[in-house]
């Protein structure tokens, strides 16, 4: 966890870089997220890797760009095409133009057995499928590659939330006053970390009560969120000892920006000092339990939707089968009645 920025009163501004560098701009804009820039950082990744089929790589994610793909598309393209190039080195089938069904399954077998999660297998076969039609399309490889359809199943899991009282307990263990304004303003809100960590002042309307995400990093649609009165008064706590130079809500050590892995520690000790560790609770679980909470007070879907910014009401839906009280009084209504034998029949 990165430490609290402490009072900045008679310290010097801290020391601004001379040269842009790629990740970071001198006007503090993070470029990680800019799509040139992931561009030309994971084409240069490439070219130094020195596999077969790198340059039908390059012009795909090149391609990619030009049609406006989201920076994290490139990235997971990149990831997925770069381990498939490396898979057919390994396997010695050169050039890319031999590359056939089997060799595709074989790799997704690969992936498999060495423990990767379904849902990141089935992420890189859609990268993989995608760049598969473009070479098609280019006359690179022949159209029976992706003559028959290759799946992958992923099992339905309920997202994870936490247990009320856990809530009270994490909430109880932070002390550091930034800390507890992210871990709230993440329960209340249901924003995505990357979302948080991007947050700037200007986002934030304090008399309203709600932030204005102006483009989500997972689906690019922007969407405005609330924060409840707790909230508020953790979020208040924290900007009056932040450093009022600092445009963005959230920063670490040094003033330099937070990143996903710096957030997620903080959270895990946050779990540890609230004696919550071994539960299976991650930073992201903030998210779920706010959509389970909402729901168990009545929210209706449709409007808890655009809340959470998913762009179909079926991923909302799953939140339902995790907090659907009617289904949960039903059920203990009728088996009641069955207990007392209250009830007539053959079977």
């Amino acid at each position: 966890m990165l430490p609290e920025p402490t009072s900045t009163e008679n310290q010097p501004r801290p020391s601004q870089p001379t040269t842009p560098k790629l990740g970071a701009s001198s006007e503090g804009k993070d470029t990680r997220y800019d799509s040139r820039a992931v561009l030309e950082k994971v084409s240069s990744k490439l070219r130094a890797v020195g596999l077969p089929g790198v340059e039908c790589a390059l012009d795909y994610l090149l391609y990619l760009y030009r049609r406006n793909r989201r920076p994290n598309t490139l990235e997971l393209n990149y990831t997925a095409m770069k381990l498939f190039l490396e898979f057919l080195s390994r396997e010695e089938i050169t050039p890319i133009e031999a590359v056939a069904r089997k060799h595709l399954e074989a790799f997704i077998e690969h992936e498999q057995d060495r423990g990767l999660k379904p849902v990141s297998v089935r992420n890189r076969l859609a990268c993989l499928k995608a760049f598969f039609r473009y070479l098609i399309e280019e006359g690179v490889i022949r159209s029976e590659v992706l003559s028959r359809c290759i799946a992958v199943k992923v099992p339905d899991s309920l997202p994870r939330a936490i247990a009320p009282e856990d809530i009270r307990t994490l909430l109880g263990a932070i002390e550091k006053t930034r800390n507890r304004a992210m871990v709230f303003m993440l329960l209340r809100t249901g924003m995505r970390i990357g979302e948080l960590l991007s947050l700037r002042l200007k986002d934030i309307d304090l008399c309203e009560q709600k932030v204005f995400i102006h483009e989500a990093r997972k689906t690019g649609a922007g969407r405005v969120v609330y924060f409840s009165a707790d909230a508020r008064d953790a979020l208040l706590a924290w900007l009056e000892r932040k450093d009022p130079r600092k445009d963005l809500v959230f920063y670490g050590q040094k003033y330099e920006r937070l990143t996903y892995a710096a957030a997620r520690m903080m959270f895990v000790k946050c779990l540890k000092k609230a004696g919550l560790p071994g539960k299976g609770y991650t930073i992201h679980c903030l998210r779920h339990t706010f959509a389970s909470e909402l729901l168990n007070a009545g929210m209706r879907l449709e409007c808890l939707q655009p809340l959470l910014g998913h762009t179909s009401i079926e991923v909302t839906r799953r939140y339902a089968r995790l907090t659907d009280r009617t289904r949960k009084d039903e059920y203990f209504k009728a088996m009641a009645l069955i207990e007392k034998g209250g009830i007539d029949g053959n079977y």
